[in-house]
């Protein structure tokens, strides 16, 4: 009877200091206080690496530390996408806009006159793709960790949108997002074209960003939002570092379930075996100096109905699958281009994030960040200057905007500013 009972007892505290030793070292998956354990979250991380990092056929190591990866076309992340397993890869668009061609070249203008060299990417310092692969830039495991979950790495947050009809002052504390931004609606749109002048603003807090794009738009802007997006950002928070880089983004929800950044999800479908989505641009512009800047188009091919993305008058880069969406599977009813910063300061407070230059942009050339030959794509897949823009923004005193028109840079607008100042506390 005592032997049976001591044995029960010592069985059942072998047994409790054994489920007490598995949750101390976190080897059940959840941990004593109910949240995922540091293996299982370890677990995750290489899950999602495998995902994204696909076997290259050659790497190379840019100066800035990235590293790309040169993938086959058909092994790209697109492919993890259910609906495009059987797909043919479309390796170009079956039509441009009509006058694409006759615009300005990607320049390195010292005046508003003056166009010349295009831009290039870091990593070309040291190699090149070959044709039939694409670049990718590398995930690293602390790039994944950096994000608030697995699940939400390369995502924005949900509210990274301005409505430019509700500059209500609670929805910009909520959402922590501001803009300086011109815009045209009121139309159907098949697509949006801008040359970008290009710079390195300064970020407060490694989790604000800031960045430069052009929004193709279709639906409210409710949970059914459709949004595909295009432009050059400095964000600490993806990619851990304040480098300027080209990147895309799209999502069919408003940001919650559907689309990424770059390639980090299933999507957006590249060609391109030169440019790297998410890696560096170089130069910058400088201030007082030499202007940088890049073009971007992104249209409807008129055929096929996939939504492309051109970079500068070389590179068509590649294109999201028209099923993706649902409003954008017909057209956009709205495009706005300009800045965007995060606000993540509490109680009131600005950040002092920069937008563009960090100057506001009555500043003017060689100051303050432009976009210029501002165009839409019409239902006849003509490129046309818009026939007026809007303009929008939320504090006009920490970042602002002002439009122009004249004959060498068509509809333009300088944006921008310092985030907080005097009179933007």
């Amino acid at each position: 009877m005592d032997g049976a009972h001591y044995s029960n007892g010592h069985r059942r505290r072998k047994l409790e200091m054994t489920l007490l030793l598995a949750c101390l070292c976190g080897l059940i998956s959840l941990s004593c206080a109910g949240r995922p354990s540091v293996s299982r979250q370890k677990l995750q991380v290489e899950k999602h690496l495998k995902r994204l990092n696909k076997p290259p056929i050659k790497t190379i190591e840019s100066p800035d530390g990235d590293i790309i990866d040169c993938v086959p076309i058909s092994h790209q992340p697109a492919f993890d996408h259910p609906f495009l397993k059987d797909h043919k890869i479309q390796t170009r668009p079956s039509y441009h806009p009509e006058g694409l061609f006759d615009d300005n070249k990607v320049s390195n203008s010292k005046g508003p006159k003056e166009r010349s060299s295009p831009m290039s990417q870091l990593w070309h310092m040291n190699g090149k793709c070959s044709e039939g692969s694409i670049p990718i830039r590398r995930t690293k495991k602390e790039d994944v960790l950096r994000a608030s979950s697995v699940k939400r790495y390369g995502k924005k947050k949900h509210r990274s949108i301005p409505k430019p009809r509700s500059a209500d002052p609670d929805l910009i504390n909520q959402s922590g997002h501001q803009h300086a931004i011109a815009y045209v609606e009121g139309d159907k749109y098949y697509g949006a074209k801008a040359t970008i002048n290009v710079w390195e603003p300064k970020i407060q807090q490694p989790n604000e960003f800031s960045l430069s794009q052009i929004w193709v738009l279709g639906g409210s802007f409710g949970e059914d939002l459709n949004s595909i997006e295009a432009g050059w950002q400095v964000s600490p928070d993806l990619y851990g570092d304040n480098n300027t880089r080209l990147f895309t983004y799209w999502t069919s929800d408003a940001y919650q379930a559907t689309g990424c950044y770059n390639l980090l999800c299933s999507g957006f479908i590249q060609v391109n075996s030169e440019i790297a989505m998410g890696a560096s641009i170089s130069p910058v512009s400088a201030f007082r100096n030499s202007q940088y800047d890049i073009s971007i188009l992104v249209w409807k091919d008129p055929k096929e109905g996939h939504w492309w993305m051109q970079f500068g008058n070389d590179y068509v880069l590649g294109y999201w699958p028209s099923f993706l969406f649902s409003y954008l599977a017909d057209s956009a009813s709205m495009i706005e281009w300009g800045g965007e910063v995060v606000n993540s300061e509490p109680d009131g407070q600005h950040t002092a994030t920069q937008m563009g230059s960090g100057r506001f942009p009555e500043e003017g050339f060689g100051k303050s960040s432009y976009f210029r030959n501002i165009h839409v794509v019409d239902s006849s897949n003509n490129l046309k200057s818009p026939k007026e823009l809007g303009t929008f923004t939320e504090q006009s005193n920490c970042y602002d905007v002002q439009t122009g028109n004249n004959q060498d840079w068509g509809h333009y607008f300088y944006y921008g500013g310092p985030g907080r100042n005097p009179n933007c506390p």
